[in-house]
């Protein structure tokens, strides 16, 4: 039976702070006691406390948390650099046939670095130094390569140079944890950020008049991911949807469900589907893909009729959008037939209620991180009211799309003193009557003059011409070879 690999400490044994006390634990079976360790005096204020085990079970009893460095004699039985023989016996002859062939290691090789293959599996997070007889460096070499962070040679071996391998060996390990952390760090932060491009999509509004800008920033400084969501598809009828949602929860495991019921969105809406019978839809692939039963998402859903004057709102436990007109005050939409938010109830509706939007308006959708902000050092929000007023002020200065939205999470994040504690989305569309004027103008003037070309290219022969030709007499003309004409050069 192997030896139990003893449970690592969270923290590193490499990880030594500068100037503590170091312990090394030499595993090194010499029956004939040849071998013996010198003494290691104290440098820098830092002493070498040694622990010695015979074989690689007692070994696996010594390995304890505070071991910083271990000493691994590669003669050890079980994975011999000389083999192991008896006392006082002749070693075995090796015959022809165990010679390894030349440019190969041989099947010998990882016999004799089979004691440090087990010593690096149950101390994956020490420094190990092996030590090897001098006449045998490729082995020492090869005992590097699969993860030693030094070798030392029997003979050569003194105090000074022991003492100053420690501790290259502990700070080259620390360094090569730290790599490795610092690299899976990069890779998670990869994968997270490959998560967030699927969270925030691409608007499918080709063919559209409408103006879009969207802006999404994470409650956390260092944060990447969070539960928020939103979505924008014109749909072949001319009919613009578009749609904000917010699951319960900031990390990567929000974030995915986050995605997942955008992308179901995106295809129910494309394949047609609208209003109470999309949001059950999309309520049971809720329940289906959740981790508990607490999770549940909040909702909001608008489509926007072809000619921009009118749309559909759908609200499940979601604010309601704010829309600003021309020469008008900002305000909420009506919000009163709202249903709960999904994952809630099992069989709950969520009626569809038809808005006006008029000529010219911007329509903005948010999500509650933008609202549930503090104001100053109080426990007061800013909630809907003071958004309203903020985002008014913003309007009478001039401010439109990007711009404006750039400036409501700057002004909303300057108020609550710093960043904010929960995920922020916000989405808006724009019509502007009179750009759309100046576009239809001048499609009409492009089809005006397509049509005046066409007319040039097909414009037909008079008539009278014809009847004259058809009229005229035929008479005796020389028959005279044909000689095709030479196209002018180019």
């Amino acid at each position: 039976m192997p030896a139990p690999v003893p449970q690592q400490r969270a923290v590193p044994a490499a990880e030594t702070t500068n100037g503590a006390d170091l312990t090394l634990l030499v595993i090194q079976d010499d029956p004939t006691g040849t071998f013996s360790l010198p003494d290691l005096p104290a440098a820098a204020g830092t002493r070498v406390r040694v622990r010695t085990a015979r074989n690689l079970t007692e070994a696996g009893r010594l390995l304890t948390d505070d071991v910083d460095c271990i000493l691994l004699d590669l003669s050890l039985p079980g994975g011999t650099g000389a083999r192991a023989t008896a006392p006082g016996a002749a070693p075995s002859p090796t015959s022809a046939t165990d010679a390894p062939a030349d440019g190969e290691d041989g099947p010998g090789r990882a016999d004799e670095l089979a004691a440090l293959l087990h010593v690096l599996r149950i101390a994956p997070q020490h420094a190990v130094l092996a030590l090897t007889a001098e006449d045998d460096a490729e082995l020492a070499a090869e005992a590097v390569r699969v993860g030693a962070q030094d070798y030392l040679f029997r003979d050569e071996l003194d105090a000074r140079l022991l003492s100053r391998a420690i501790r290259y060996a502990v700070q080259r390990k620390r360094a090569d944890i730290a790599q490795h952390q610092l690299t899976e760090s990069r890779l998670r932060a990869q994968e997270n950020a490959r998560l967030e491009r699927g969270l925030l999509p691409t608007p499918l509004l080709n063919g559209s008049d409408l103006g879009f800008a969207a802006r999404y920033r994470p409650g956390r400084s260092r944060a990447l991911l969070g539960g928020d969501f939103y979505d924008t598809v014109r749909t072949p009828d001319g009919t613009v949807h578009a749609m904000i949602g917010d699951v319960c929860g900031h990390g990567p495991d929000e974030a995915a469900l986050g995605v997942e019921l955008r992308i179901a969105w995106r295809a129910l809406t494309l394949a047609g589907l609208c209003g109470d019978e999309l949001l059950s839809t999309l309520q049971q692939v809720l329940e289906h893909e959740r981790e508990s039963e607490e999770i549940f998402a909040t909702l909001c859903t608008v489509d926007i009729a072809p000619d921009g004057r009118r749309a559909g709102l759908c609200l499940a436990g979601h604010p309601a959008p704010l829309i600003s007109r021309a020469g008008r005050t900002a305000r909420l939409l009506p919000f009163e037939d709202g249903g709960p938010a999904l994952g809630l109830l099992p069989r709950a509706r969520w009626p569809r209620r038809q808005v006006e939007l008029g000529g010219s308006w911007q329509l903005m959708m948010y999500t509650d991180g933008l609202i549930e902000g503090r104001i100053g050092e109080g426990n007061q929000r800013l909630g809907q009211d003071g958004m309203v007023a903020m985002v008014d002020a913003h309007l009478t200065a001039g401010l439109r799309g990007e711009e404006l939205l750039d400036a409501a999470v700057a002004r909303v994040r300057e108020l609550n003193g710093g960043e904010l504690t929960d995920d922020v989305a916000v989405l808006l569309l724009s019509r502007d009557r009179d750009k759309d004027r100046d576009r239809a103008r001048d499609r009409e003037r492009d089809r005006t003059r397509k049509r005046g070309r066409l007319a040039v290219r097909t414009r037909p022969v008079p008539s009278a011409a014809v009847a004259d030709s058809a009229s005229a007499a035929p008479t005796a003309v020389p028959v005279v070879p044909v000689v095709p004409a030479q196209r002018p050069p180019l």
